[in-house]
């Protein structure tokens, strides 16, 4: 299956400042597979190595940080000739040997030449007890699920896409809106985890597919129980709460909904597992919707969403059939669906900042403020039929007015253009934000 990420890949091959690439994101979203193809594509050879449980390669690395013996005990151990601007090295779970991560400082300053890439647990090399993080001496890249874009490529629909990716057809996207809306219901429900991704393609059974769903969720248990140590009781309830906290008309989680009593520095730490897990997504209020959004975000009021959409609806239980037949899945369920769809198009586009904006004693809200490249972008998302932005315009056309901002609504409606706003069908997110992102 093509990713996206694949071409931000062929810009470091491409780079004459490239460094040692660190490819994070959270378990099952395709890291290994993408850098194997990206290897066997795109060099004369590829060198894999498997870090976990294997002894040698702790012992290769312990020893010392000499990257020419380094280099002779990998091509050793892998059977292969590694030769320098031809040979693709990767080194995959990382987290499992801490010294490995220390040595890249020493091929980013001893071999320049060498193209080595990683893969692992953010959570598991942040956490790395004594060893020295090789800041400034690599490249990072971050990977998500797949977006709706790639999942419609998955499914063989390439002139959807092409038509979708144009911003000259927007009149040709809008006659196809029934086609594009039946594609969504289906990536509402199956997700962007490629493994379940694959298996609709493949079976086309939605009891196989939410099977794998629940099998990632179970894994997803395991680590909780493995690695967040004592927060893993307090990381398994916000992780579980989250889909009952999307529902509340008002998003922003609230400690508690977890039990009577509950204080946000009880549960901080758990949280922030969850974050740097890859598992959830952690979005600030603002406090006031200006540039840098940075400057501006309350980290204590915050909203909390599930990596990807299926996954999401697994967590809640709900019979595949209300999600792939009629419109439930878009109108039920107070939009919970629908936001965190919305945001998980928007994480993996590069250059973007995302937080969401409530006015003080007001229930006037924004879900999402997006800063893209050089833009600030003031986002409500609709779920249902009833597409009427006073959140939207007030703010646009009252509170700041003179600002030059414009707003935009996604919805299930197609391209709409008004004086102070513009209607984004729900399925071309990713491709409006890239754009804007884009032109920084």
């Amino acid at each position: 299956m093509k990713r996206s990420i694949y071409r931000q890949l062929l810009e470091w091959k491409a780079s004459a400042n490239r460094k040692p690439m660190m490819l994070y994101g959270a378990r099952q979203v395709g890291k290994t597979y993408i850098l194997k193809e990206f290897g066997r594509n795109e060099f004369d050879n590829l060198v894999y190595i498997n870090c976990y449980k294997n002894q040698a390669i702790e012992t290769l690395f312990a020893e010392d940080k000499d990257v020419s013996r380094i280099l002779l005990g990998l091509s050793a151990l892998s059977g292969q000739e590694i030769t320098e601007g031809k040979t693709l090295i990767f080194l995959d779970e990382i987290q499992e040997v801490p010294d490995v991560v220390a040595s890249l400082k020493y091929f980013c300053e001893d071999a320049p030449g060498i193209f080595i890439v990683t893969a692992g647990s953010l959570l598991g090399v942040m956490n790395m007890a004594g060893k020295p993080f090789p800041t400034g001496k690599v490249n990072i890249l971050h990977m998500y699920p797949m977006t709706f874009d790639e999942f419609i490529e998955a499914m063989g629909e390439d002139k959807m896409l092409s038509v979708l990716q144009d911003p000259a057809q927007h009149n040709l996207v809008n006659s196809l809106l029934p086609n594009y809306i039946e594609l969504l219901r289906q990536y509402y429900f199956v997700g962007g985890m490629p493994e379940a991704v694959g298996e609709f393609i493949n079976s086309h059974t939605p009891a196989s597919v939410r099977k794998i769903q629940l099998d990632i969720l179970s894994a997803y248990e395991a680590d909780i129980a493995k690695h967040a140590g004592k927060d893993t009781p307090k990381a398994r309830l916000v992780f579980e709460s989250i889909p009952s906290q999307l529902t509340k008309e008002n998003k922003k989680f609230v400690f508690g909904a977890l039990r009577k009593g509950a204080r946000a520095a009880e549960y901080e730490n758990a949280i922030q597992w969850l974050v740097d897990a890859g598992l959830v997504y952690k979005i600030p209020r603002l406090s006031k919707v200006g540039l840098p959004i940075s400057f501006y975000m309350d980290k204590d009021t915050f909203k909390l969403f599930v990596l990807d959409v299926g996954l999401l609806g697994a967590m809640a239980q709900i019979p595949p059939s209300m999600m792939l037949i009629g419109n439930n899945v878009f109108s039920d369920y107070k939009g919970a669906f629908t936001e965190n769809y919305v945001l998980t198009q928007i994480m993996p586009v590069p250059e973007t900042l995302t937080g969401y904006y409530s006015k003080e004693n007001s229930t006037m809200e924004l879900d999402f403020v997006v800063q893209a490249g050089k833009h600030l972008l003031p986002i409500e998302v609709k779920a249902e039929e009833n597409v009427k932005s006073k959140s939207l315009r007030q703010f646009i056309t009252v509170d700041k007015a003179d600002s030059g901002l414009r707003g935009i609504r996604f919805s299930m409606k197609g391209y709409i253009s008004q004086d102070w706003m513009d209607n984004v069908p729900l399925f071309a997110v990713n491709r409006l934000i890239t754009q804007f992102a884009k032109d920084s």
